[in-house]
This record gives structure tokens, C-alpha cells and sequence, in this order.
């Protein structure tokens, strides 16, 4: 079950669960879009990969319990603020590939 980690790792923005500006990588690594799209430029720092939406959990309890309200979000924040220029070096090859081919 995914985290839904609060907070940006590289602004430490706040993403609350329903926020649309969050995004994760396979590992569930979490940045928000402007520093995915601005700073990472789709690349993992951690693992590589790219990154897509984060689903919102649902608010109610439409079925079975699967709902916010019984899966709340994680509260532990992971700030762990890129070396822009360690991941520019790490990037630039891997970046001209396509997320579902690396």
C-alpha cells in the first residue's frame, strides 16, 4: 500500500493526499511536479526510473474499508534535497531514454 508520503524530498512542499501535484517513482520516491519536471527532468535521483501521478486515496469508505480514513497517509517526511549538479551529471544519459525502457 503506497505511503502517500507528505512532502516533497527535494522542497519539502507539502503534498497532502489529495494532492495533484504529487508524483512518484516505482519505489514510491516523491517529489512534487515542478521538481520533477524542473530539476530531475523525470529521473529518479534514487533508483533511476521516472515518475508518473500519485493516486488519491478516497476520503469515504465506498467499499471494504478502503478508504483514508482507515489507510491514513504517512506523516514521516524524508527531505533529502538533491545535489542539482550531482544529478545533472547522473541524468544527462539516462534522460534521453524513455522512462519504460530504462
Amino acid at each position: 500500500m503506497l505511503e502517500l508520503r507528505p512532502t516533497c524530498e527535494h522542497c519539502n512542499k507539502e503534498l497532502p493526499p489529495d494532492s495533484t501535484e504529487a508524483m512518484i517513482c516505482t519505489y514510491e520516491c516523491t517529489f512534487c511536479k515542478q521538481c520533477v519536471e524542473e530539476v530531475l527532468h523525470n529521473v529518479c535521483p534514487n533508483c533511476g526510473g521516472g515518475f508518473c501521478p500519485r493516486p488519491i486515496r478516497p476520503v469515504n469508505n465506498f467499499r471494504n474499508d478502503n478508504y483514508l480514513g482507515k489507510d491514513p497517509a504517512s506523516t514521516h517526511i524524508k527531505h533529502r534535497p538533491v545535489d542539482i549538479k550531482a544529478h545533472q551529471e547522473f541524468a544527462k544519459h539516462i534522460q534521453t531514454i524513455p522512462p519504460h525502457l530504462r
